[in-house]
């Protein structure tokens, strides 16, 4: 899913990336990643606005199984019909249509997806927590060896670091874990047919049926999340089309495969077309001096002119001089403060949220050996170890809450579950998982 992550704001994480050539409105649902809604001080990095189209990925922590159509639709079968005209006329043939329409019906529950995405908020501290999770950190090591000598052609080749590619993947897919499993011709008309957003999801549907045409996939494999967004790296299909290459040389663009390469190096591609510069970083984390405003961020510095106003390096060093920055304030001047280069609006081009692009940046310097994050985030309460949270899950799947996995990522189900428990015993449901909580969990 594509480019988003002061004063106090709320951002939604988690984005699209835009078309070649265009700066379109985001048209995405506000669903909560890889990527929900939080409330924090930002400053924001660059000059430039950036939207997206990619509708929203669901968050870290939800599985998405298959839903087998339900509904009979008659109105549906005759959209349908109305649009196999108009996707003929943009140059669909006849043949690719009827095989990719084959079996597809009205899909209610997507429609009821779209319609009432639930509003799952997180600060971004917790966001953080699960974003750049001690799992998800192991496991990016581990893919990085895994797929080191396809990441480091990729990076040879488009001036991308393969940590960072690798933190994109990651928080993307999980690595692969979590591609979408939905059909997606079947999804994109349903939403298209559904008319809320349709001429937005129509194009997307004529861009997929491009793709088919194309012979990069089958209809069968051509598989995604329930909004539309596919592979290991969530393209939307106008996306796949502006940006994904093949990189294997086989003649496919083959994002769905077990083998990430054209997925990762399609994903290198768009971060090279949105100006990445290699071997500058994404952000430092920094020190501000007493008494800095605020307001001073959002001015864009050399780090050296920033070293005479006080902000330095966490050594207590000026920053290096890798280019004009500026200071994002994520928890206001009571959290953590990094100094932001041009890279981490480039990550804000692949998905626009400051938190999205936050998670990136530092998920890849973890990949890469980097430190934790050091400054404290004001939090308000007592927060679990990452084997005390998983000891919260099981406890809570112990005790029949709708816990999936035990893996100490809190997302929306480990916090409806927690919220669920809450009011079971009478507490309020902060959904917090809190020293407190487990407290609780074990005295029930």
């Amino acid at each position: 899913m594509r480019a988003v992550f002061v004063g106090v704001l709320s951002f939604v994480i988690g984005a699209q990336p835009v078309l070649a050539g265009a700066i379109e409105q985001s048209l995405r649902p506000q669903m909560r990643p890889g990527s929900g809604l939080i409330t924090a001080a930002v400053i924001v990095a660059s000059d430039v606005p950036i939207r997206s189209l990619r509708p929203q990925m669901r968050p870290s922590g939800v599985s998405e199984t298959a839903i087998v159509p339900v509904n009979a639709n008659p109105r549906f079968d005759s959209w349908v019909a109305g649009f196999r005209g108009r996707a003929l006329s943009q140059g669909i043939s006849g043949q690719v249509f009827d095989r990719a329409f084959r079996g597809v019906s009205f899909n209610a529950e997507i429609v009821s997806k779209d319609r009432n995405q639930s509003e799952f908020k997180r600060e971004i501290w917790d966001y953080l927590d699960s974003a750049v999770s001690p799992v998800r950190v192991n496991n990016g090591q581990e893919a990085l060896r895994k797929h080191r000598r396809a990441l480091e052609r990729i990076e040879a080749h488009y001036g991308v670091e393969k940590e960072v590619v690798a933190a994109v993947w990651g928080m993307e897919s999980t690595y692969g874990e979590r591609l979408g499993d939905l059909p997606l011709i079947q999804s994109l008309a349903t939403l298209a047919y559904d008319g809320r957003r349709g001429a937005f999801f129509e194009k997307q549907l004529i861009a997929a049926l491009q793709i088919l045409q194309s012979g990069d996939v089958t209809p069968e494999n051509m598989k995604g999340s329930w909004a539309g967004a596919m592979g290991h790296t969530q393209f939307m299909p106008t996306s796949y089309l502006a940006y994904a290459v093949d990189f294997t040389g086989d003649g496919k663009r083959d994002i769905w495969s077990d083998n990430p390469t054209d997925a990762l190096a399609s994903t290198a591609a768009y971060l090279k077309r949105f100006g990445w510069t290699k071997g500058q970083p994404w952000g430092v984390e920094v020190q501000v001096p007493r008494g800095f405003s605020a307001g001073a961020a959002k001015a864009k510095r050399l780090p050296s002119q920033w070293a005479s106003q006080g902000v330095v390096g966490m050594d207590g060093r000026a920053v290096r001089d890798y280019g004009n920055a500026s200071i994002f304030l994520p928890a206001g001047l009571q959290g953590p403060a990094f100094m932001v280069f041009d890279n981490f609006g480039v990550i804000k081009r692949y998905n626009n949220s400051d938190a999205y692009a936050l998670g990136v940046g530092h998920l890849s310097d973890r990949i890469g050996g980097g430190p934790e994050i050091r400054g404290a985030w004001p939090r308000g309460y007592n927060p679990l170890s990452f084997e005390e949270k998983m000891e919260m899950q099981r406890r809570l799947q112990r005790k029949g809450f709708a816990i999936e996995k035990i893996d100490g990522i809190i997302g929306p189900n480990t916090i409806n579950a927690i919220r669920a428990f809450q009011q079971s015993v009478g507490v309020t449901p902060d959904g917090l998982p809190s020293q407190e909580l487990l407290a609780l969990l074990k005295r029930s």
